[in-house]
C-alpha cells in the first residue's frame, strides 16, 4: 500500500473507470487510499470497477475500447506490481495503440527491478524472461539457450510457489549448483531475500513450504 505514488493516487481518483484483475482487491485499495490523509478524504466519486483477467480479456477489450472512444478515462491496474509485466494488459494496450488511443504509463512498483537492485549482481545489463515454460522439455530448452547468450547479463525470472522446486532443479541440471538470488514477496510483510547456491535453496524450500511469488536472479558469468 505504501509503495503507491502520489501520481497514481491522483489518477485513480480522477478516472471514470478502473480495469482490474480483481474488483474486490482493487476496491479495498481504493477504500484504503480514501482513508489516508486529509487530501484523500474529499468526497470523490468512486470509479466503476471492470474485471479484467486472462480468461476474459478478449471479451473485455471491445467494451473498454468503446468506452475510451466515447471519451471516458480508464486506468488499468493489476493485483500487485506493474500491469502487463507477466500480468494482463498487454493486449489491451496493443489494441489502444492500434486505435490511436493515448496510453500513459504511471510508474510504480516492479518486483523485477526491485529484486535486481538488491541482488548484488551486475545491473548494467539484464534479461527478464518472465515465468519459465511449464513443460519440462521447453523449460530445458530455454535454460540451454541462456548458456549460449553472446553477452554477459544478469537473468531475471518469475516463479510461483507450486513450481519453485521444479524450476530450481531444472536450473541445476543445466547450470550446475550456481549462486542465485531468490526474492520472495518483495515490499510486502513477509519479504525474504536469499543469496546462496541452488542446492541450499532447494533444501530450504523443501523443508519450508514455498509461499508467495518469487523472483529468481543469476549471472552465469559473475
Amino acid at each position: 500500500m505504501q509503495d503507491i505514488t502520489l501520481r497514481a493516487i491522483k489518477i485513480l481518483q480522477s478516472v471514470d473507470a478502473v480495469v482490474c484483475e480483481d474488483t474486490r482487491k482493487t476496491g479495498l485499495l481504493l477504500q484504503n487510499l480514501a482513508s489516508k490523509g486529509d487530501a484523500l478524504q474529499k468526497k470523490i466519486p468512486k470509479p466503476r470497477l471492470i474485471s479484467y483477467y486472462e480468461q476474459n480479456e478478449l471479451q473485455r477489450i471491445p467494451e473498454v475500447i468503446n468506452a475510451l472512444r466515447n471519451g471516458l478515462s480508464i486506468a488499468l491496474v493489476s493485483d500487485a506490481g506493474t500491469p502487463t509485466i507477466s500480468d494482463p494488459g498487454f493486449k489491451l494496450v496493443r489494441e489502444c495503440i492500434k486505435e490511436g488511443i493515448k496510453v500513459e504509463s504511471i510508474p510504480g512498483s516492479s518486483s523485477a527491478i526491485a529484486a535486481l537492485t538488491v541482488s548484488g549482481l551486475p545491473t548494467d545489463k539484464f534479461l527478464f524472461i518472465g515465468y519459465p515454460p511449464k513443460k519440462p522439455g521447453h523449460r530445458k530448452t530455454l535454460f540451454e539457450n541462456l548458456i549460449k547468450l553472446p553477452i554477459k547479463t544478469t537473468i531475471i525470472l518469475f516463479e510461483g510457489p507450486h513450481h519453485l522446486i521444479r524450476t530450481l532443479e531444472g536450473m541445476t541440471e543445466i547450470f550446475g549448483d550456481i549462486d542465485i538470488v531468490i526474492c520472495r514477496e518483495l515490499t510486502k510483510i513477509y519479504e525474504e531475500i536469499r543469496r546462496e547456491r541452488i542446492s541450499f535453496s532447494v533444501e530450504h524450500f523443501t523443508k519450508t513450504i514455498p509461499r508467495g511469488e518469487f523472483v529468481i536472479l543469476f549471472n552465469l558469468n559473475n
